[in-house]
């Protein structure tokens, strides 16, 4: 692994626990009264989308498990399409699919 992708893949597990952090115990409907919370996790999903989109090809290809190019692009609808952003789906990437992502990310760093 290059050094390089084991600081990103750091990076991106700090920042899943950021956003993991900040929606804490909060349900849906919590979440989708609080803009403050709203606009946070959507940041912090733009910063982890920002953050795979650094990954080399070779840590890529070398982990097709991890769902790199669907994280950048929920990245891409996060940040140009705010508006139309269906906040449920955001509540739902935070809840179902980070500790996903950060299971295989950990996988990947312990083994680097």
């Amino acid at each position: 692994m290059q050094h390089r992708d084991k600081i990103v893949l750091q990076k991106i597990i700090s920042e899943i626990d950021v956003g993991t952090q900040l929606l804490g115990n909060n349900s849906l409907e919590a979440f989708l009264q609080n803009e403050m919370m709203k606009r946070a996790i959507g940041m912090t999903v733009i910063n982890i989308g920002e953050l795979i989109k650094n990954v080399t090809d070779e840590m890529r290809n070398a982990h097709p498990e991890v769902p790199w190019k669907q994280v950048a692009g929920f990245r891409d609808i996060t940040a140009h399409k705010y508006q139309t952003l269906r906040m449920e789906d955001v509540y739902q990437v935070v809840v179902e699919d980070f500790p996903v992502l950060k299971k295989q990310l950990d996988v990947i760093v312990s083994l680097g």
